[in-house]
């Protein structure tokens, strides 16, 4: 169990300290620009994913470039839209749940709650992390020897 921790911690934890930084960043311009709580809610939950999810699949291109460099082979359309098809079976559920309905919901009401827009979101931004992670990391492991194979 500890190697697979290891193993969780080095695909997720850049990805989610980049999220950090573009969730608060996204989250306070939207709310000085606009005062709104819902429009900072959901720049807040965006920023987030596009600061994540920009990583991984950055991380799981170059980590496939390399693979097939060292085979003499080359990176082609087929193989992005592979990656992209493993992100999907990875994250899909784990995504839509999170990004349309428990992120934005808690990057809501949390701010309002502790009055204070950095803690709200930050613990908003935890909290979420939780229910997205679950079925992320079950999604990950029962499909990434069938799914992040690029032998063709």
């Amino acid at each position: 169990m500890q190697a697979k921790v290891k193993e969780w911690l080095k695909r997720y934890l850049p990805a989610e300290l980049l999220s950090i930084i573009s969730t608060l960043t996204a989250a306070w311009l939207a709310h000085h620009i606009t005062q709104n709580g819902l429009t900072t809610a959901l720049a807040g939950t965006w920023g987030g994913n596009l600061g994540y999810f920009g990583y991984i699949l950055v991380a799981d291109v170059l980590a496939t470039k390399r693979m097939l460099y060292e085979q003499g082979r080359l990176y082609s359309t087929k193989t992005l839209l592979k990656n992209l098809r493993a992100l999907v079976l990875e994250f899909g559920l784990a995504e839509v749940a999170d990004s349309f309905f428990i992120r934005p919901f808690l990057m809501f009401f949390l701010p309002i709650y502790f009055e204070n827009l950095t803690w709200g979101v930050l613990l908003a931004k935890f909290i979420a992390d939780i229910t997205f992670y679950i079925p992320a990391i079950i999604s990950y492991e029962l499909s990434k020897n069938k799914f992040r194979k690029f032998d063709s």
